[in-house]
């Protein structure tokens, strides 16, 4: 088993990887129970897929355990839906002791962290991310977050877990295209901190068929836990994890979420962000076109004809704006990103050529 610390002083967790992991959880976990309620926060397809063993794994290593089961999508991720399930769970008789599993991608894994960051003023929770995506980013560094009707993500917490548990196994059960979201997340880590990952990345996705993932994502989530150990609260260092986000979430927001995966919208963004980088006269020419050949490897979505002011116009309510001065992430060299308040929405509108 592959252990990967995350180094937050009192609030430092592993992650662990290890294909087949699911079946070691109670062993994982085992010095942890003392009789407490466990909430195993997931949807009903993974609960049928994964969960209902899982709690029968628990059960018999002495553990309580219930299942809350939650909707599938972005609309997990309300006030309604969260309400609910700390109802469950006051229902259910949980208590500070209660610890939290949360068995899915990224949204169950925000909406469940969410959760164990307010239930009681915060309990203890654990991520068993079973996306690629989660795996490698959503799961990692705490945090947490439910939408309202202006956005996304813009009521939450940084929150960390207890522990990230990834089984790569799990992406056998996965739609194909939603593993080629994930491996977008995957690319934007060999762009920003490793440039030989990223050449890796580009030759193993000749055969995504063959695609050694448990590599991949070891290695994904070693830069992750670097970035957050470092700068925990996104102050400066952990913007660079934004790349190819600022277009990537206005593409979202434009098509309406659920209608692009984020990954992919992510690497249509990484594409913008490259040119941009270039344009800027900081990513030579040869440079941004390793970027982008290694993005085209990817059989991502087509997008349909774009309205492209109405959809830089979700960038004014993007996150990463700070006093009017929007944080964008470029690439000063690959493996190397820094952000800056020089791009203008004339270069990014002329970016959008890039991809459409």
């Amino acid at each position: 088993m592959k252990t990967i610390q995350v180094n937050l002083d009192k609030r430092s967790y592993p992650i662990h990887i290890e294909s087949g992991l699911i079946k070691q959880i109670p062993t994982i976990l085992s010095e942890r129970n003392h009789g407490q309620k466990w909430v195993i926060i997931s949807q009903q397809g993974i609960i049928d897929r994964y969960g209902k063993a899982l709690v029968e794994q628990l059960s018999e290593a002495g553990f309580y355990s219930i299942t809350i089961d939650v909707p599938t999508g972005e609309k997990a991720k309300s006030f309604e839906e969260y309400q609910i399930v700390l109802s469950r769970m006051v229902e259910a008789g949980c208590d500070r002791s209660s610890v939290i599993l949360a068995l899915g991608g990224g949204v169950t894994g925000d909406l469940a962290g969410f959760a164990a960051a307010t239930f009681m003023r915060g309990i203890d929770y654990f991520q068993i991310p079973t996306t690629l995506l989660a795996m490698v980013d959503s799961s990692i560094g705490g945090k947490t977050g439910i939408n309202i009707t202006e956005g996304k993500n813009l009521v939450g917490s940084i929150y960390q877990p207890k522990g990230v548990l990834i089984d790569p196994d799990m992406l056998n059960s996965l739609p194909r295209q939603e593993v080629v979201s994930g491996l977008g997340e995957i690319i934007k880590y060999g762009a920003i901190r490793d440039k030989a990952f990223l050449i890796r990345i580009s030759l193993w996705l000749d055969d995504i068929d063959t695609f050694p993932f448990e590599k991949a994502i070891t290695r994904s989530c070693e830069i992750k836990a670097a970035i957050v150990a470092s700068d925990e609260r996104e102050g400066n260092l952990r913007r660079i994890l934004n790349f190819g986000h600022t277009i990537g979430h206005a593409l979202e927001a434009y098509l309406g979420y659920g209608k692009i995966r984020h990954g992919d919208a992510v690497s249509y963004g990484m594409t913008c962000a490259g040119w941009i980088s270039n344009q800027l006269g900081y990513l030579s020419n040869s440079k941004y076109t390793i970027l982008k050949n290694a993005i085209q490897k990817l059989p991502l979505p087509l997008l349909p004809k774009l309205d492209h002011d109405k959809m830089l116009s979700f960038v004014k309510k993007d996150k990463k704006t700070v006093s009017g001065k929007l944080h964008f992430v470029i690439l000063n060299e690959l493996g190397s990103a820094a952000t800056t308040h020089n791009v203008t929405h004339d270069l990014m509108l002329k970016s959008l050529k890039e991809i459409q």
